[in-house]
C-alpha cells in the first residue's frame, strides 16, 4: 500500500470513529433522517462501479492460473469470435460474485461501460450467448472443467502453512434442486414430491470448497453414482494431506467399497438400524454403556445469564401437542463384518432414552438406537459420535451453495447445461474460499473461509470506486470505507507478489 493511500485510509477511519462515538445526545427536536434537498446529476467525465473488490478477485485468478487451465482443457468453441471459453466461464462466474442471481443479470454489467473498462473489455457475453455456451457441455467437459478447478485450488494450497496439510475431512451429501419449469431434461420428481434435480456434493471441511458437484435425475438416490466421485476426491487429497477423512449419512454407507477405501482414509459412516444391529445393541450389558454428554455450543466468557422464557415450549404444553424429549444419552461399541467386506469394522451405537410427552404429561418412554461404522479404532466412542454430528455444517456448505451464490437455481433446459451452470456458479464460492486462503491475516482468512456468501458480498467485493484507465493501467479508486479496506489492500499487494508453480 502506498504511503499517501495509507494516510487516506487513516484519515477516513478517525473520521468514522470520530462520527459513530458514543455520546449524551439531547432531545432531537427532528428526525435523524433529515435529508430534503436531494438532487440526481450524471457525471460526465468519471465513472464507477459498486463492486470494486473483482479487480482483486480477477488479479488472482490470473496468477492462480484459472484462466489458462480453463482455456487448455475446456474445448467448446472451434473460433474464438470473440470470446474464449475461460471469457464464459468468467462471465457467468463474475456475474454471481457482482450480487447476480440469474443469467438475465449479466446484460446489466455488459451495459455498464465502467464495469467493462474494470475488467479490460471491450465487450462481454450476453445472457443468450451464456445459455448457448452453457448448452455446449457434455459430461467429459463439464469433468474438464471440475478438473481445472481443482488444478487451480491445489496452487492456492501450496502457500498454507505446514499445518493446513494435517488433515482433509471430506463431506459428502445429496440434495434435491427443485424447479418450478416443466420442460426440462433430466428433471424428476424426488421422494419428498419436489420437481428437479438431485446433485450430489462432495466437498473439504477446512475449506468449505465443493471439489465435486454432480448433477442426477431428481429421482436419483443420494448414493446413486457417489462411489466413483468420492474415488476421485479421495485421489485429489491423498498424497497432499497427511491424513484423510469421508464422512456421510447412512446413504453413503456403501459397505463393498469399505475394504477399498480402509486403505486410503479413515471414514465415519451412519449406517442404518437394521434388525440385526438392534438386536446386537439390545445385547450389550448396561455396563459397557457410557453416557454421552454433548458439549457446549460455546464458552461463556463473563457471567451466565438468565435464560429467557421458552415460548415454543410453553405453546407445546398449553396445545398439547405430542413431543419427544431426549432424557439421556449412552454410547458403546462392538465389531462387525458387513456381508459384502472381507474386513472386519467398528461399530459405535447410540443410544437415546426419550420420553414422549403430551401437554404436561409424560406418555411412554422409548429407546432409539443410531449406529456409526467406522475403520478408526483409536478414538473413544464419544469422539466418533462427536465426528460423525459435526457432519451437520456440511448441511451450511450446502444451504450456501443453493441461496447463497444460487448454484442450484438450474436456469437452462437440460441437465448437462444446469450441471455446467451449478460447476461454474460455485466457481463463486471457491473463489471467496481461495481469497481467504491467500489473505495474509490468517485470522481474517479463516473468518473469509467460514463467512456467508452475502457477508463477503458486501465486506471484500462490495466497495464503491471510480475505474481509471491511464496509459497501460486499470486503476481501481475507492470511493467508499469500510473496516477491512487495510486488509484488502494487504491481500492485493501479497496476491501481486505470488508465484505459483
Amino acid at each position: 500500500m502506498k504511503k499517501l493511500d495509507h494516510k487516506k485510509l487513516s484519515k477516513r477511519k478517525r473520521k468514522i470513529r470520530k462520527r459513530l462515538k458514543k455520546k449524551q445526545w439531547s432531545d432531537q427536536a427532528y428526525p435523524m433522517f433529515k435529508g430534503s434537498n436531494i438532487v440526481y446529476e450524471m457525471d460526465g467525465r468519471h465513472q464507477g462501479i459498486s463492486c470494486g473488490g473483482i479487480g482483486a478477485i480477477h488479479v488472482m485468478n490470473k496468477k492462480l492460473g484459472l484462466v489458462d487451465e480453463i482455456d487448455a482443457v475446456v474445448n467448446l468453441l472451434k473460433m474464438h469470435l470473440p470470446y474464449h471459453e475461460s471469457d464464459h466461464v468468467l462471465n457467468i462466474a463474475y456475474n454471481v460474485l457482482a450480487g447476480g442471481t440469474r443469467l438475465e443479470d449479466i446484460e446489466l454489467l455488459r451495459c455498464d461501460e465502467a464495469w467493462l473498462d474494470a475488467l479490460g473489455a471491450k465487450i462481454i457475453p450476453d445472457p443468450t450467448t451464456a445459455g448457448d455456451f452453457l448448452r455446449r457441455f457434455n459430461e467429459n467437459d463439464i469433468i474438464a472443467l471440475m478438473e481445472a478447478i481443482n488444478v487451480t485450488r491445489q496452487r492456492a494450497w501450496s502457500k498454507q502453512p505446514k499445518r493446513f496439510f494435517d488433515k482433509a475431512i471430506l463431506n459428502v451429501d445429496g440434495l434435491i434442486a427443485g424447479t418450478t419449469g416443466e420442460c426440462k431434461e433430466g428433471m424428476d420428481i424426488s421422494y419428498k414430491g419436489i420437481w428437479g434435480y438431485a446433485p450430489l456434493v462432495i466437498s473439504l471441511s477446512k475449506t468449505r470448497e465443493p471439489l465435486y458437484l454432480i448433477n442426477r435425475p431428481g429421482n436419483a438416490p443420494s448414493h446413486l453414482g457417489s462411489a466413483k466421485w468420492i474415488d476421485r476426491s479421495l485421489e485429489l487429497v491423498n498424497g497432499t494431506f497427511k491424513e484423510v477423512w469421508l464422512r456421510g449419512d447412512t446413504d453413503f454407507s456403501l459397505t463393498e467399497n469399505f475394504d477399498k477405501w480402509d486403505e486410503s482414509c479413515k471414514f465415519v459412516f451412519g449406517i442404518d438400524a437394521r434388525k440385526n444391529l438392534v438386536g446386537i445393541a439390545n445385547s450389550i450389558s448396561n455396563r459397557q454403556w457410557k453416557p454421552l454428554k454433548r458439549r457446549a455450543k460455546y464458552k461463556v466468557k463473563t457471567e451466565k445469564r438468565k435464560c429467557p422464557e421458552n415460548v415454543k415450549d410453553r405453546i407445546i404444553k398449553e396445545r398439547e401437542f405430542t413431543n419427544i424429549r431426549t432424557t439421556s444419552e449412552d454410547v458403546a461399541e462392538f465389531d462387525y463384518k458387513p456381508g459384502k467386506c472381507k474386513k472386519t469394522y467398528r461399530v459405535v451405537v447410540l443410544r437415546k432414552n426419550l420420553t414422549v410427552e403430551k401437554g404436561e404429561w409424560a406418555l411412554f418412554d422409548d429407546i432409539r438406537y443410531f449406529f456409526y461404522i467406522t475403520n478408526e479404532w483409536d478414538m473413544t466412542p464419544q469422539e466418533v459420535a462427536y465426528f460423525s454430528n459435526d457432519r451437520c455444517d456440511h448441511e451450511n456448505d450446502i444451504e450456501q451453495l443453493k441461496n447463497g451464490v444460487n448454484a442450484m437455481r438450474m436456469p437452462v433446459d437440460n441437465l448437462m447445461s444446469n450441471w455446467a451452470y451449478m460447476v461454474i456458479a460455485s466457481l463463486a464460492w471457491n473463489m471467496k474460499a481461495w481469497y481467504g486462503l491467500l489473505t495474509p491475516n490468517k485470522l481474517l482468512g479463516h473468518q473469509i473461509i467460514r463467512m456467508e456468501f452475502k457477508r463477503f458480498y458486501n465486506s471484500f467485493i462490495k466497495i464503491p470506486c471510480l475505474v481509471i484507465k491511464t496509459g497501460r493501467r486499470i486503476v481501481y479508486r475507492f470511493v467508499g470505507y469500510n473496516r477491512y479496506l487495510e486488509d484488502f489492500f494487504k491481500t492485493f499487494n501479497a496476491m501481486k507478489m505470488y508465484k505459483f508453480s
